[in-house]
């Protein structure tokens, strides 16, 4: 099985969506032994945001490039998501701009478009400051995770788990609470993909 983890927080160390990202792994590395893994900081390493000038856009088609080989090489993607302004951080949308290409991880046809990534399954550890339950005021506030889940099923990829500690800007209690929640949920997520 060969894994994709992709980081995409700047908090370094005080991450929680990293923390959920590296047990995930960790769990996936437990039930599949023998595990490839290809990590990927797209804070850290950023990629250019798409639609650079003439030479720019030349010199970073090779990075662009392997960011795609390396989404399309994967069975399992595990990527890292906090929550930024409501949304996912402009890091993590510049990778996405990079695997979702049309030709090779989805067409157009007469009756519409397709996914051409189908098989994968992608885990996303999400964390949020605040609170965004679906059907609440708040909850029509989330442009993250209807985002990911939409861009995933685009792309042909319909096996998508998420993994949320969410308000953790609620106070240091709630914050480890939320955290050990999602940690454990982490357990339930990866026990699903051993049939994978």
């Amino acid at each position: 099985m060969k894994v994709l983890h992709v980081d995409a927080s700047a908090l370094g160390d005080h991450s929680v969506s990293r923390r959920l990202t590296a047990a995930i792994v960790s769990g996936l590395e437990r039930q599949h032994p023998g595990v490839s893994v290809t990590y990927r900081d797209v804070h850290a390493e950023p990629l250019d945001h798409w639609g650079l000038p003439g030479d720019k856009q030349d010199a970073a088609a090779p990075e662009d490039d392997k960011a795609l080989q390396e989404f399309l090489d994967a069975d399992v993607v595990v990527i890292g998501s906090p929550m930024y302004n409501f949304t996912i951080s402009s890091s993590l949308k510049a990778w996405i701009d990079r695997i979702a290409v049309a030709g090779k991880t989805f067409r157009y046809t007469a009756s519409g478009p397709e996914g051409l990534a189908k098989g994968k399954r992608v885990i996303v550890g999400l964390s949020r400051g605040g609170m965004y339950p679906a059907g609440s005021p708040a909850g029509a506030m989330d442009f993250q995770e209807p985002y990911l889940r939409t861009l995933f099923g685009f792309l042909g990829v319909t096996d998508v788990a998420f993994v949320r500690a969410e308000g953790l800007a609620l106070g240091d209690e709630h914050k480890a609470k939320a955290i050990d929640t999602a940690l454990a949920d982490v357990d339930r997520v990866v026990a699903l993909s051993r049939a994978a």
